[in-house]
């Protein structure tokens, strides 16, 4: 370590910070003005490059690369305009979750049609002319075009000042941004100002990644790598705060500097690898902040949703018919593995969608019934996960004993982070949950000799009399019903009242004595050793577990399957799970392209379902008795 290699690991961090500030800022000025939450954003980042590389090798490196990058930017502004218009637009009247999940199954639609366009193999572009050199700083070379890119984040930060502050549009979005429904009363055509802010912010993601041309090769992997820190920058500055995008922004790519710099530190005698903790550095940062300062450095409280949802009705008990349906299914689940005896994949396919179902119920318990959105549910399903199979490789422990105990141990974990995420609502409770679960992640990632590492671990089979998988199933099968059964009584217990009346008037709650932090608190324990349930069950199942099941993408899975069955019905996310895994399978195995017609599938049924599928047959069946009673009435 020396001063000088500091100094240049912090020029390389506020390299690095512009390009993650134009990606934050057009996320922020998208969530401000629309409250919607862009999954796809990365995607636009990726995009950009992509389409610098192509137009720079088109109009030539010399005189046409600074056109290029510009252009590719405008190109993503004009894509993201039409995305607003030709989708989001149709679906504002969705709960907000259901945007959310729109623009995840757009993101899977553009990978797919970056790889069909570009190929899957990386590409690096050329290096900027007339900053293709490097100059000399305290003895060590530092690349011209770093230099340029440290300049342009100040630059751009202060046109955006200018845009908002200084012209009639700027004052228009800061104005919605505070209060839209005061801007629609007078006379302010919305929906052509959201577009507008769409496409600025699909415009600034696609500057970003264009500009990271001549410094790293165009990839697949991009949009989600940017996506998860454009996120962290957001909301540590605060959510709608451009000021506070670009000093985050500083403040994460400041540390991961210090901590390349710092590398590998003895400490009373241990050895601390600080580059390790460049994977995880901002969502230590973003955990700090949220609990210490809970709305960002720059942010303030949360304004009123554009378009709230529905009044959730009352849960009321299913008649006949609905236990006459499931018992004729779960008679349908025992006779499977017996009816396709020549079919073992079947029987591991209905334990992937048995654990998923399980999974899926435990996060609806948390966001439906308490209306505690999560990005970081796959932790308490990694932590069960893990401690099976640590219990059982470590400590030789039985595997039904490691069953039982793999839970308890998601429950410790819920307990510990729970405490800290009841305290914040709305998308700074979803966020800690992401952070917290992305340092599980990278604990899980990092600590080879008592994880496994990035390789996990091995050799986590069931006892002997476990070994055929079709008793296995059987096993599963049981235990996934009683969960089932336990969560659906907790609902129409007074517990299951209480939490969602804390969920629909915290206010009320607290005046009739309920203690609502406590309330939701038990919740995220319980929905925690479910989740961490599915996960021993999963790790038992293959036989061994990987980070890649606490991994964020594990916790989108399980959102999305709530909010493709439903949030507003007690059926939604086993019908989601069921759906989205089946649907996962079979569309991955018959095309290379699934992604692309997964992502598309999920779009079709957000359009034509708003509301989930289960939720449409809900209000159907509603609809149907509605007429009834008015035919019985009229007839009378």
């Amino acid at each position: 370590m020396s001063f000088s290699g500091l100094i240049v690991q912090l020029l390389n961090g506020l390299a690095g910070a512009s390009s993650l500030f134009l990606v934050a800022a057009g996320l922020s000025l998208i969530f401000g003005v629309t409250r919607i939450v862009n999954f796809a954003h990365g995607s636009f980042f990726m995009v950009g490059i992509y389409l610098a590389y192509s137009l720079v090798a088109k109009l030539g490196s010399t005189f046409g690369f600074w056109p290029a990058l510009l252009l590719a930017a405008l190109a993503v502004g004009v894509l993201g305009a039409l995305v607003e218009v030709l989708l989001l637009r149709r679906i504002y009247k969705a709960p907000e979750l259901f945007q959310l999940l729109a623009t995840f199954a757009l993101a899977l639609v553009v990978r797919d049609a970056v790889l069909w366009i570009w190929g899957a193999e990386e590409l690096l572009g050329p290096r900027a002319p007339g900053l293709a050199g490097s100059v000399e700083i305290l003895g060590r070379q530092f690349p011209q075009y770093d230099l340029f890119l440290i300049g342009a984040g100040p630059v751009v930060l202060g046109l955006l000042w200018l845009l908002l502050t200084r012209t009639r549009f700027g004052t228009l979005v800061r104005a919605a941004t505070q209060d839209r429904e005061m801007v629609s009363a007078l006379g302010v055509n919305q929906a052509w100002l959201f577009t507008a802010v769409f496409a600025l912010g699909a415009f600034l993601a696609g500057l970003g990644g264009a500009l990271q041309l001549p410094r790293e090769p165009a990839n697949l992997e991009m949009d989600l790598h940017i996506i998860g820190a454009a996120f962290v920058v957001v909301v540590v500055g605060g959510m709608g705060s451009i000021p506070g995008a670009f000093v985050a922004a500083l403040l994460i790519a400041e540390l991961k500097a210090i901590c390349i710099w710092l590398g590998l530190v003895e400490v009373a005698g241990f050895s601390i690898s600080f580059s390790k903790l460049t994977l995880v550095v901002e969502f230590v940062v973003m955990a700090v902040v949220l609990i210490v300062r809970p709305w960002g450095l720059f942010g303030k409280p949360q304004g009123v949703s554009r378009h709230a949802a529905a009044a959730e009705e009352p849960l009321r008990k299913p008649k006949k018919w609905f236990f006459w349906a499931v018992a004729l299914v779960l008679i349908a689940q025992a006779a499977m593995p017996l009816i396709a005896v020549n079919s073992p994949y079947l029987t591991v396919l209905a334990i992937d969608l048995m654990v998923a179902v399980l999974f899926a119920t435990s996060l609806h318990f948390i966001m439906g019934p308490a209306g505690m959105h999560s990005f970081g549910h796959a932790a308490y399903f990694g932590l069960g996960a893990y401690g099976a199979a640590l219990l059982v490789r470590s400590l030789n422990m039985p595997m039904e004993l490691a069953l039982l105990m793999a839970p308890a141990l998601a429950a410790l974990g819920a307990f510990i982070y729970g405490w800290f995420c009841v305290r914040l609502s709305g998308v700074y409770l979803t966020m800690l949950t992401l952070a917290f679960a992305q340092i599980t992640w990278a604990i899980c990632y990092q600590w080879d000799s008592f994880t496994g590492g990035s390789n996990g671990l091995t050799g986590v089979w069931p006892a002997e009399w476990l070994s055929d998988k079709r008793t296995y199933y059987y096993l599963t099968l049981v235990l996934v019903v009683a969960s089932l059964v336990a969560l659906r009584r907790m609902l129409f217990s007074p517990f299951g009242y209480s939490l969602r009346a804390a969920r629909d008037s915290v206010l009320r709650s607290d005046a009739i004595g309920l203690d609502v932090k406590r309330l939701q608190w038990v919740a995220f324990v319980i929905a925690g050793t479910f989740a961490g349930l599915a996960g021993a069950l999963f790790a038992f199942s293959k036989g061994s577990i990987s980070p890649e099941s606490l991994h964020v993408t594990r916790s989108v899975d399980g959102l999305v399957m709530v909010l493709l069955g439903g949030v507003q019905t007690l059926m939604g996310p086993i019908v989601g799970a069921v759906t989205f895994t089946w649907l996962h399978d079979t569309v991955a195995r018959n095309t290379d392209y699934w992604r692309a017609m997964l992502g598309g599938i999920i779009l079709l049924l957000v359009l034509l379902f708003p509301q989930g599928i289960a939720g449409f047959v809900n209000q159907m069946i509603q609809r149907l008795q509605q007429r009834r009673v008015k035919q019985r009435g009229a007839a009378a």
